[in-house]
């Protein structure tokens, strides 16, 4: 589940900017309140919370297949990822992904502040 303040803006960056399917959305006075959404092979809830939480964040990780491909294409529909941090000696860093021996990661923020990670275990450099 990832927490929203605004269920229209959400739905819109992630069936827009992310790619995601809107499966459902809740209707009459739950319309606002939550959706379902379906990233590649994952099923993700938008929820706005009862009440405003203390946190500023959420975090997320989309596990994907091709990081680069993802990355590109979320780029391409004006996601903007954070700049990639080396985690080690080992790490290779290439524009927002940073690549390790055991995987690779990018950072993201979706509309509502979260911070998303997307994940690919052990990809060639």
């Amino acid at each position: 589940m990832i927490p929203v303040r605004n269920m229209n803006r959400a739905v819109k960056f992630y069936t827009k900017a992310v790619g995601a399917k809107l499966e459902f959305r809740g209707r009459g006075q739950m319309k606002n309140l939550w959706a379902s959404l379906t990233i590649g092979d994952s099923g993700v809830w938008l929820i706005v919370p009862e009440k405003h939480e203390k946190r500023n964040l959420a975090y997320t990780a989309f596990v994907v297949k091709n990081i680069k491909g993802f990355v590109k294409k979320l780029q391409g529909n004006g996601v903007k990822f954070q700049r990639a941090q080396p985690m080690g000696k080992n790490t290779k860093v290439v524009g927002p992904i940073a690549f390790d021996p055991f995987g690779a990661s990018a950072f993201f923020r979706d509309s509502e502040g979260n911070s998303m990670m997307v994940w690919q275990e052990s990809p060639d450099m």
